[in-house]
């Protein structure tokens, strides 16, 4: 598509960033974002507190904060009865107020299948705001959610998911990265996305093209849920990863005894996932200590440009 240029535009669609920012004035710059999908679990009310918590996500991973938010439903209302619109929209209210964000409208239409996201209206200040393009040599990499949402989001859909894993992943999806994302404001982090369809691999490689830098990534310490490998093992993986994998893969060296089924969690499709900050060293053992669930995976390098290392 043609890059659209303006003077005020300081974040378009120049380097696939989280959301766009447009400056209102010398303070106050506008983030905005829209996000929506199919569900992932079976209770509507649970649905409708990941959809949001997952579009809130590219607010916090440019490190502002969400204003406004409005719906986008797409509802088989002559198949199914109003009552699972009515939870669906119930979840998504309940984590729109608790991000402190005001629902001020929205959209629906009829369809053949259900689909729920928002639009997101968020505010920073122009010079605070944190990109998918500022990561230098020398950071640490720190993500604060596990991965495998993808991997047993499909045993859920198999029937092969246990209760723990279930609940585990649900907890997480509908888990805010407010914290998370006041935090790497604090400490001032160079660089940050949030992890969702790309998988980690993917949206890291965006930063790293963003940036102009490579990545080194430790499988070992890479936080997973606890059966995301088993699940794996079983051939849980959605197509969505194995995407992630054909398409990534040409960028990513091998240089450490890796399982094939740990590999692919570092391709999984994730919904709803966590923050993936670029900071350096010493701000990030600061944000470790203040954000105790994040761990660092990881760490910049020069070269080679856009490529990941696993060592």
């Amino acid at each position: 598509m043609p890059l659209i240029k303006h003077p005020d535009l300081l974040i378009g669609l120049e380097n696939s960033d989280d959301a766009g920012v447009y400056r209102l004035t010398d303070d106050i710059a506008l983030i905005q974002t829209v996000d929506f999908f199919t569900p992932i679990v079976d209770d509507p009310f649970i649905f409708g507190q990941i959809a949001v918590v997952n579009a809130m996500s590219d607010i916090y991973a440019m490190g502002g904060k969400p204003l406004t938010a409005m719906n986008i439903m797409a509802f088989p209302i002559k198949k199914l009865p109003g009552e699972i619109l009515k939870q669906i929209l119930l979840g998504g209210i309940e984590k729109i107020r608790e991000a402190g964000a005001l629902l001020i409208g929205g959209h629906s239409v009829e369809d053949s299948e259900i689909k729920y996201g928002l639009s997101v209206t968020g505010i920073i200040h122009p010079s605070k705001i944190i990109s998918n393009g500022g990561a230098k040599p020398g950071d640490k990499l720190i993500l604060t959610k596990p991965l495998g949402t993808g991997i047993i989001s499909t045993a859920i859909k198999a029937g092969m998911a246990s209760e723990k894993a279930i609940e585990e992943i649900i907890t997480s999806m509908c888990k805010l990265n407010d914290k998370a994302g006041n935090i790497m404001q604090e400490v001032r982090a160079n660089a940050c996305t949030d992890i969702t369809g790309f998988g980690l691999i993917g949206h890291l490689l965006e930063v790293l093209k963003a940036s102009k830098v490579g990545a080194i990534i430790y499988p070992e310490r890479v936080p997973v849920f606890s059966e995301a490998v088993t699940c794996a093992e079983r051939g849980l993986v959605p197509t969505g990863s194995h995407l992630n994998r054909n398409y990534y893969s040409s960028r990513v060296k091998v240089d450490t005894p890796i399982s094939p089924f740990k590999l692919d969690i570092l391709y999984d499709a994730q919904t709803s996932g966590g923050l993936l900050i670029s900071l350096p060293e010493e701000r990030a053992k600061f944000f470790i200590e203040k954000f105790k669930e994040g761990k660092i995976i990881g760490e910049i390098i020069p070269q080679p440009e856009g490529r990941i290392l696993l060592h």
